[in-house]
């Protein structure tokens, strides 16, 4: 039987902790007992981990063997900031598809009520993020960083950057990942509602974006975030 997987509050030596509501989860929901046993994944590696103690706000394990870690493509996902609830959408698929790092990003068409909150949002993005990781049974959850504008997110170094572009009709994704070169990273831009103005596609091109299409159909921006990372991750592994 698949044993459920957990990211580590707190690491020492042979001993791990999960804390707060990560532990209540486990004790609350999932009624965990004193001597089961689950995943834990911690900076080094995951591990078999044996349930130790219990209390509503903690619970502790002792580590075991090591257990074998699928290795997977490094995937950054620049997202342009949308709606809070389809975007939470977004962040969560992809993470269980299994993006490394998520960059919400200010785009010229997003609306800017949602731009001057997205700062207040980035922890409950990394708690939906935690949480995917976990269901999914990532070893570790995924980066997500502080809202960017788009100058300051297009000077990531990356070997494969591609654009998703509703104006682009020639060259589709499929075809840019099987030319790629190099399959350890990459990095895929995705659009606001109402996508990317030609100015920002401009600039896109200067930094050495590849700009690409998903198709000939217009996806919402959170169809397209899953459905790009999808791809690209089925392709590169």
């Amino acid at each position: 039987m698949t044993r459920r997987r957990f990211i580590a509050d707190e690491v020492s030596g042979d001993r791990a902790a999960l804390t707060g509501d990560h532990a209540a989860h486990l004790t609350r929901v999932l009624r965990a007992r004193v001597g089961q046993e689950f995943d834990i994944a911690t900076e080094s590696g995951v591990r078999r981990g044996q349930i130790t103690h219990i209390d509503n706000h903690r619970v502790e394990f002792e580590l075991g063997e090591a257990v074998a870690a699928s290795s997977m493509v490094r995937l950054t996902l620049l997202l342009a900031v949308f709606k809070f609830d389809r975007m939470e959408w977004a962040i969560e698929k992809c993470t269980e598809l299994g993006v490394s790092c998520i960059v919400p990003v200010i785009a010229r068409r997003t609306d800017a009520h949602l731009a001057a909150a997205s700062e207040k949002r980035v922890e409950r993005w990394r708690r939906i993020g935690l949480q995917a990781a976990e269901q999914s049974r990532r070893a570790t959850p995924p980066e997500i960083t502080t809202p960017a504008n788009l100058p300051q997110a297009l000077s990531l170094k990356c070997g494969l950057r591609i654009v998703l572009a509703e104006s682009e009709s020639q060259t589709m994704l499929r075809g840019v990942l099987d030319s790629a070169t190099s399959r350890n990273e990459l990095a895929l831009a995705i659009g606001p509602e109402g996508g990317w103005t030609e100015e920002e596609l401009h600039l896109f091109q200067q930094s050495g974006w590849t700009a690409a299409s998903l198709g000939n159909t217009i996806l919402r921006a959170e169809t397209a975030a899953i459905a790009a990372t999808a791809i690209a991750l089925s392709q590169f592994s």
